[in-house]
């Protein structure tokens, strides 16, 4: 689904203003389009996480990670009402899985946060890197530097840990809106595209790889 059609679905009629969008003309922004392109067409979402032929890798990932994280901030805003610190004390995934918020500013050591501040300082700190131009550098004649990937990966696992939570703890808010289709075709998405370029290690894929195992048969057969 293209995001345009996500955020119809999820904001119904409300503004919605990316955190971060593409320019047009640029290269990234065409790698942009051509990834919605691929999921407008059904192809498959294996394939579509795929590199393009002659396409930069760092390009590839910049332009999914900025994606995922507008995507994965409006399905969490669809059970934010419902995620407090009453009902969330714990930012959990399930009685086994309890992840701690450092940031090495104002959390220097790892600390336990209920869940809604967890999820707020998270995207908080997410804008913050995305918008970081020494990091995601906006013109392509400025090379990546070396700490692109590293970061990266901490998005993107800190990002599965949003999906996890929301999951285990708010699957029937998703079903009761008649979101889960929807949230389950981005989780897919988001599952191909790490393990297709091996971005999130698999100790942090387990809260959810029951699920996974039935959802993505496909992209298991090399875990």
């Amino acid at each position: 689904m293209s995001f345009g059609g996500f955020i119809d679905f999820f904001q119904k009629g409300k503004t919605f203003r990316p955190k971060k969008k593409f320019s047009p003309g640029t290269l990234r922004y065409s790698l942009y389009k051509h990834a919605q392109a691929s999921l407008n067409s059904g192809i498959n979402l294996r394939n579509a996480v795929q590199l393009p032929p002659g396409e930069d890798l760092y390009d590839w990932i910049a332009v999914h990670v900025v994606d995922f994280f507008n995507r994965i901030n409006l399905i969490y805003g669809t059970v934010c009402d419902y995620c407090t610190d009453t009902s969330c004390p714990t930012m959990s995934g399930g009685p086994k899985f309890e992840y701690l918020w450092a940031d090495k500013e104002r959390y220097k050591k790892p600390t336990p946060l209920p869940a809604p501040q967890y999820v707020s300082l998270l995207m908080d700190w997410i804008e913050t890197q995305i918008n970081n131009e020494n990091l995601f550098p906006v013109s392509t004649d400025v090379p990546f530097p070396k700490t692109f990937m590293p970061v990266c990966k901490k998005i993107l696992t800190r990002l599965f840990r949003v999906f996890v939570h929301v999951y285990i703890h708010h699957f029937d808010r998703i079903i009761s809106i008649g979101a889960e289709p929807h949230v389950n075709t981005c989780y897919k998405h988001f599952y191909y595209f790490i393990t297709e370029f091996d971005l999130v290690i698999n100790k942090e894929l387990e809260p959810l790889m029951e699920m996974t195992s039935k959802m993505c048969q496909d992209g298991l057969q090399n875990q």
